[in-house]
């Protein structure tokens, strides 16, 4: 069950202004706090559907390799120790087990399983130096010899899944996703770099996914466990036509611009928001749109649109005297009182003409065009009626035109976004190909 809060006042605002909320996500992180109160039943019912379907007579060997046991990742490993032994009876599956686990030096290979109580001290002290190969073989190798009819092809059907679960932000691991594919893995990820990488690269692995049978699944890549992907899926698999989709897809922006007014100082509202540890060690890497800009083209491409990264347009809020690696974090930081004026001057032209100002990534299918932008809404607008952290995004379809639906919740922490990892890797099993 997902369930997240919203207050009456965004609830008549929505209704009011001809918007619908669906689908809100799991509670806020802690460090956001949270004052919401509508649930639904979306997933839950989804999964309960899938119980309905024939099982198969042959149960599943589920190995699972994550690489990335960080905040995320060891959330995700919590939460699969909790879960694994309930599952197995839903799943039809005789295992489902952790075999490896990587970082970015070492890792830890346990064909029958690693100790979940033990696995930080075992990768430290036991683990041997990272080899992605010999990781992505253990994987597929430890599934097809637990499982009851083994085969030689790991990219056959049959009782043994093997899944590659992606929790870093590396650029060298998301660009061996085809060769992990290759081996039979099915690869389960929130890191966005593959998504909004070469567009060649990204058909490719789309197109073997599609003909091999083997899932690319990466729902917490925008939006962390909010289901965005999934119900952009889910209007274009019934035949909606996207006219337009808006987003507020960063915790750390939306929580800035939720908090900033006329009359405050930008810099003092950016400051605070590094104290709490909302920004990024760096405020420029989330200030710079780069990370709001890869979500952008990864919801671009979904909808047909042939969108690079580097051809976009991103406003950066990083002013250009203070970008680069020529200036330190704790110079930006001193200089950025500086330019407080423009920001300043932006926000009382909104507030003059009743509205306020929000970094939004939109995606214009009927123009063919996507970018990230710092926008102004009237104050009836639900971008206007956000707080805290929550990401908010707007579908308008040709379905959903009057009243556009909204899919709305926190946006950031390892609990959820490991939680719409989980969900993904749910669905895989559940959907891998037996026979």
């Amino acid at each position: 069950m997902l369930r997240a809060v919203i207050s009456s006042r965004l609830a008549s605002s929505l209704d009011k202004n001809n918007y619908q909320l669906i689908l809100v996500g799991t509670q806020l992180h802690k460090s956001f706090g949270s004052k919401l109160n509508i649930v639904t039943e979306t997933r839950t019912a989804k999964i309960q559907m899938s119980r309905d379907e024939p099982i198969p007579s042959q149960p599943l060997s589920v190995t699972i390799g994550l690489i990335g046991p960080g905040l995320i990742g060891s959330a995700l490993l919590r939460q699969i120790a909790k879960q694994a032994g309930k599952l197995l009876g839903p799943l039809h599956a005789s295992k489902i087990a952790v075999v490896g686990l990587a970082n970015s030096r070492q890792m830890l290979l346990r064909p029958e399983g690693v100790e979940f109580d033990s696995w930080e001290v075992d990768l430290a002290e036991k683990g041997e130096p990272l080899d992605l190969d010999l990781f992505a073989s253990t994987i597929t190798s430890a599934a097809i010899a637990a499982s009851a009819t083994p085969s030689s092809d790991p990219t056959a059907p049959g009782p043994a899944c093997a899944v590659l679960v992606d929790c870093t932000a590396s650029d060298a691991v998301s660009s061996a996703y085809p060769a992990f594919m290759k081996r039979g893995l099915h690869i389960v990820t929130p890191n966005k770099k593959f998504g909004a990488g070469p567009l060649a690269q990204y058909r490719e692995l789309r197109e073997f996914s599609e003909r091999r049978r083997r899932r690319f699944m990466y729902e917490a890549t925008v939006g962390a466990g909010l289901p965005i992907i999934s119900t952009l899926h889910g209007l274009l698999e019934t035949g909606d036509r996207v006219v337009r989709i808006e987003g507020i897809l960063s915790g750390t922006l939306s929580y800035i611009f939720n908090t900033y007014k006329p009359g405050m100082r930008f810099s003092d509202v950016v400051a605070g928001a590094k104290a709490r540890g909302y920004t990024e060690p760096d405020p420029r890497d989330d200030l710079s749109g780069l990370d709001v800009a890869r979500k952008v083209v990864i919801l671009a491409r979904e909808c047909g649109l042939e969108v690079e990264l580097e051809d976009m347009a991103v406003d950066s809020l990083v002013p250009e005297p203070l970008r680069g690696t020529g200036v330190s974090v704790e110079e930006y930081m001193k200089r950025l009182p500086q330019h407080d004026e423009s920001m300043a001057s932006k926000a009382a032209e909104a507030a003059a003409s009743g509205g306020v100002i929000r970094y939004v990534g939109c995606v214009d299918v009927e123009a063919g065009s996507a970018g990230v932008t710092l926008r102004t809404y009237p104050d009836s607008h639900p971008f206007a009626q956000l707080s805290g952290s929550d990401n908010m995004v707007v579908f308008t379809t040709e379905r959903y035109h009057d009243r556009p639906l909204i899919v709305r919740g926190p946006g950031a922490g390892a609990e959820v976004t490991a939680a719409g990892v989980f969900v993904d890797l749910l669905q895989v099993i559940r959907s891998h190909p037996r026979a």
